[in-house]
């Protein structure tokens, strides 16, 4: 079978590898889609752990169908699964040990024409999406699930500040807007804003021409949560816009990883910063459920390439130009 590798960092191949067998608990899965993560960048370029152990097979989200399993399993053939980010969490509060589990590093990832992963880190994948569409949920879907419902509980009346037109961000619209949250979101793009007021965005700030866009929102409303994914760059513009006894779920680190906060901010006014690094398989089930009550609210792809265009796919992913989620199929 053929699958890409990082053999050194910002070295990615495609060679023809021994077919993985699985073992007892375990499933072998053919894939059927994957989707691109900006982690996905990162981990190759060695910028997200570069002490991380080559080669490895990058990759973190992808939908397939079971073709094999190991002794102790009870997954019928044919089944389509997608397999959860983190094998190792399965509900409740992150743990250190569940931090050794997430697929693309350091486990084995998913960039590959089949990968083995325990039976009990899969989820039956929702009927009415598609392969590509399924591929799109172990990661931007569950951060933003987990950000919006499992850690803020956003419902009827509260409002959300999502930063960016990127697979999390999407995701937040779309979720919180059937939550029956209002919903605002920044760009630098105004063509990409109008596609997130057709999605139920109410209120858009383009923050090249507003560059305090911090006071534009709080101006429009000071905001219950912000799904803050520009880190360092965009902390303190986040810390204008919220309400006092707010909740910052600080996700991406795409404008910086490094900051000088005025803490008196977070002290005085009670805000809360909660950490989110994507969430458990007990997420995942929780939004799969969801979309399923829901069938109106889909994933939104950018485009779908094929299999040998990741490279490529992942250089274009870090210019930041596409709207939603890139995927790629067989």
């Amino acid at each position: 079978m053929r699958a890409w590798h990082i053999e050194s960092f910002g070295t990615l191949t495609c060679s023809d590898v021994p077919e993985p067998v699985p073992g007892p608990g375990e499933l072998l899965v053919e894939v059927r889609a994957v989707s691109l993560n900006f982690r996905d960048h990162l981990m190759v370029a060695g910028l997200y752990n570069p002490r991380l152990a080559l080669p490895l097979i990058p990759g973190s989200d992808c939908c397939g169908v079971v073709v094999g399993s190991g002794d102790g399993t009870s997954t019928a053939l044919g089944t389509r699964v997608i397999p959860s980010f983190n094998s190792l969490w399965v509900d409740g509060p992150l743990t250190d040990d569940a931090l050794t589990g997430t697929l693309g590093g350091p486990v084995s990832g998913v960039f590959a024409q089949r990968i083995v992963v325990p039976e009990d880190s899969v989820i039956v994948a929702p009927e009415h999406l598609t392969d590509a569409e399924a591929a799109t949920l172990p990661c931007a879907g569950v951060t933003a699930w987990r950000a919006l419902v499992t850690d803020a509980s956003v419902g009827p009346g509260t409002s959300v500040l999502t930063l960016g037109t990127g697979g999390v961000s999407v995701f937040a619209v779309q979720l919180a807007t059937a939550l029956g949250a209002d919903v605002a979101v920044t760009s630098s793009s105004d063509a990409k804003l109008e596609q997130m007021r057709a999605l139920g965005a109410v209120h858009t700030v383009n923050y090249r021409s507003t560059p305090k866009w911090g006071r534009a929102i709080r101006d429009w409303r000071p905001v219950d949560v912000v799904v803050e994914l520009g880190g360092a760059g965009t902390l303190k513009q986040s810390l204008s816009a919220i309400k006092t006894g707010g909740h910052i779920a600080l996700i991406g680190v795409l404008d910086g990883v490094v900051t000088e906060l005025p803490l008196t901010q977070i002290l005085m006014r009670a805000i809360r910063v909660q950490g989110v690094f994507v969430g458990s398989r007990a997420d995942l089930v929780a939004l799969a459920d969801f979309l399923t009550g829901h069938p109106t609210v889909r994933p939104v792809i950018d485009h779908v390439g094929g299999f040998d265009d990741l490279g490529a796919e992942l250089h274009k992913l870090s210019a930041g130009t596409h709207v939603g989620k890139v995927v790629l199929t067989f």
